[in-house]
């Protein structure tokens, strides 16, 4: 794992791991004949030497040739020529398979290509040495003049500056929801209630598989995404692709991977990779410019090792002053400590600092029930940061616990509470040192996994004819809590009423006081609404700064949860030990989806919608008077900001399981958003309305526009 390259021309591919022993349907054979027919069998057909379009690879004459050349030689002509839409642009084990399987189906044994012949290659269409670049029959005029328009587009890239990342151009989006507030709201104002019922597809874009919850940025024009190990920079008109660099690792941890987003800081392109490493890639190219490994390979085994369940980075990353800061998230077992914070220096991607999410207080003065440090578990972070540059303070929610018992059962070291810090907290943290500056735990001893871990909203608004600063964020339970951002200091709490945990809020405190008939009892089975889902979960509220309205994108939940009391050595070992099984609310209607729009100051409910389908994609605000949501029915919609009223709505060709942006070029705003999915929350909201399911194929960026004015180009 670790080794990358970097490509410039698009092919969606399935990574295998290297080396074939036999041309037969098993094991590493399989592989290499599976990625022969998914690659190659259309123009050289299925048995080597029958297809229309390509050359006989089997057969007397062919033997001769490669019998003698060997492996090397024929994984290097396979990777310069083919495919032909995109030489170059399949993962490395996946050539080789390729190579060996033809070898091997030729009777030539013992030719696995060698680890050097595996290595990178230069990109198609770089500098790269004669013999790696495509066929000279294909350099025509058309050609070469695409060529030199791509890279003119790529060499205009300016670099990101620290104020751009503070103040954005109206039609760029930088970051994850556009702007370090993650408040989701864009002022562009070109499609507005009068004209959005006029958006039609301008582009889409098939993208490599991942459990998706993609984020595309654009700058000057050109977008940037990833899904699954694959990174992709776009012409953000038209979807041409300028370049791609894929992280070689294997198939099963590139499927499990999600990335919310990445992050521009100067000229560089920060990525996190599905085998727990940042890298920095030059914007303009692809180059990678330094590798950080954050997860060990321990850490990120994806496959039951020392540790177990994994740790992930699958939040995306802020840049803050010219760091690197992104939390690490899962937990479910205590992997080296648990889950932590880190920052990396965004020109050298080394480690500046790194704070531990799971509170590292020794037994007696703790607040994890008397239980030693490596029998906490949890305290996960998989949403990207907020930044106030005026406090330099970033901040963070956390999730909970994975293992009740932690908290319920007690120790043989007493506690000093049973809290277990710092669980479902917000975290402000000074971007510089890495010290916790203060911390708000929105529920205590969350042992329903109901987590308060999604993004973080900073605002200002006028409350009771005084100006604040606030930190404003949900939980899985939908209650809104407003925070001082500088202090920490309990403001306010919204419930949009989906919830029937927390019973009592401290009006000075803001400390919950839940629900006694919900206290966890073993085996016995209590009805909680929400489910462990949430109501609402990583797809993100908006929040419209002109008007003071937040958006919640929620689905209506009730869940049985049963808790199994765990022996002492499975407590340590970590895990779950509740259980839930999924019900609907007892309304009766069978309507799931819902769209909540409440007033921060007051607190009021200015409308809401309710629909089947369960919602499964971020919420977006623009200048126009529109929010954009998606659900698992394929739908995606706009809505009036102040009434609720459906303007738009478009059908997919999978659920929008991602976060939609808006952004402009050239005068023309465009929104966009990837289908697909796969996820956990996109996989319970399919559960509860199984007749809306939708396609689990691979992910497709879609993006949408005004048609274009007569003679335009769009370009």
């Amino acid at each position: 794992m670790g080794s990358v390259r970097t490509l410039a021309i698009a092919m969606g591919a399935a990574a295998t791991t290297a080396g074939i022993a036999m041309a037969q349907e098993s094991g590493q054979g399989a592989a290499g004949k599976a990625a022969y027919g998914e690659h190659c069998a259309t123009c050289h057909g299925g048995n080597l030497d029958d297809g229309e379009f390509g050359p006989a690879l089997k057969g007397t004459a062919f033997k001769a040739r490669w019998g003698a050349q060997g492996a090397d030689a024929l994984l290097a002509t396979i990777r310069t020529r083919m495919p032909p839409a995109g030489p170059g642009t399949l993962p490395g084990p996946t050539y080789a398979s390729i190579a060996n399987y033809i070898l091997q189906a030729n009777g030539i044994a013992g030719n696995m290509p060698s680890e050097a012949a595996q290595r990178p290659r230069p990109a198609p269409n770089s500098d790269a040495p004669p013999g790696t670049q495509p066929e000279n029959a294909f350099r025509d005029t058309a050609y070469r003049a695409a060529v030199a328009g791509r890279k003119a587009k790529l060499d205009a890239l300016t670099s990101v500056t620290n104020a751009m990342l503070a103040h954005p151009a109206e039609g760029e989006w930088l970051m994850w929801r556009r702007t370090f507030d993650t408040q989701s709201f864009s002022p562009l104002a070109q499609v507005d209630k009068s004209n959005v019922g006029q958006l039609r597809t301008a582009w889409a874009w098939n993208l490599a598989p991942s459990q998706n919850e993609i984020t595309p940025l654009v700058h000057d024009g050109v977008m940037f995404l990833e899904s699954g190990a694959t990174v992709q920079a776009l012409d953000a008109t038209n979807g041409d692709l300028l370049w791609q660099f894929v992280r070689n690792t294997d198939e099963a941890t590139i499927r499990a991977s999600r990335t919310k987003a990445l992050a521009l800081y100067e000229d560089k392109l920060i990525v996190p990779t599905p085998d727990g490493h940042i890298v920095a890639l030059e914007a303009k190219t692809g180059k990678l410019l330094w590798d950080a490994e954050v997860l060990t390979p321990a850490m990120a085994d994806r496959h039951g090792g020392a540790d177990g369940v994994p740790l992930h980075l699958d939040g995306a990353p802020i840049v803050a002053g010219g760091k690197v800061i992104m939390g690490v998230s899962l937990g479910i077992t205590n992997a080296k400590g648990g889950c932590f914070i880190f920052a990396l220096d965004a020109r050298t991607g080394k480690t500046l600092w790194r704070f531990n999410t799971v509170d590292q207080t020794p037994p007696g003065q703790d607040s994890w029930n008397g239980a030693p440090v490596d029998e906490r578990f949890g305290a996960g972070v998989w949403t990207a940061g907020s930044y106030d540059p005026a406090l330099n303070l970033v901040y963070f929610g956390t999730g909970n616990t994975y293992d009740a018992a932690t908290l319920l059962q007690p120790h043989a070291a007493k506690g000093a509470s049973n809290d277990g810090l710092y669980t479902d907290s917000t975290l402000a943290i000074d971007a510089d040192t890495g010290k916790l500056k203060w911390h708000f735990q929105h529920v205590a001893r969350d042992v329903w996994d109901l987590d308060w871990v999604f993004e973080q909203t900073l605002v200002d608004v006028t409350l009771g004819g005084k100006s604040r600063k606030l930190v404003m964020t949900a939980g899985k339970i939908a209650m809104l809590d407003g925070l001082d951002r500088a202090t920490g200091a309990y403001v306010f709490s919204h419930d949009p009423g989906l919830q029937n945990l927390v019973v009592k809020i401290d009006p000075r405190t803001g400390r919950k006081t839940t629900n006694p008939a919900l206290e966890p009892e073993p085996g016995v089975a209590k009805f909680l609404c929400p489910n462990a889902s949430g109501a609402r979960s990583w797809p993100t509220t908006a929040f419209n700064p002109r008007t003071g309205v937040v958006y919640l994108p929620m689905i209506e939940s009730c869940a049985e949860y049963t808790w199994t009391p765990r022996s002492a050595a499975e407590t340590a070992a970590g895990g779950i030990d509740m259980r839930f099984a999924g019900r609907p609310r007892p309304n009766g209607d069978g309507k799931m989806g819902r769209i909540q729009a409440i007033d921060v100051k007051s607190g009021k409910t200015l409308w809401t919608v309710r629909e089947r389908a369960p919602v499964s994609s971020s919420m977006l605000a623009t200048a126009g008077g529109l929010v954009f949501n998606g659900a698992v029915d394929r739908s995606f919609s706009a809505y009036d900001e102040a009434t609720g009223k459906l303007l738009w709505r478009t059908g997919l060709n999978a659920a929008p399981s991602s976060s939609p942006i808006t952004y402009s070029v050239n005068g023309r705003q465009y929104v966009a958003l990837v289908t697909g999915g796969g996820n956990a929350f996109d996989a319970t909201g399919r559960g509860m309305a199984p007749e809306l399911a939708s396609p689990a194929a691979g992910n497709t960026l879609m993006v949408f526009a005004l048609p274009a004015a007569k003679g335009a180009t769009g370009h």
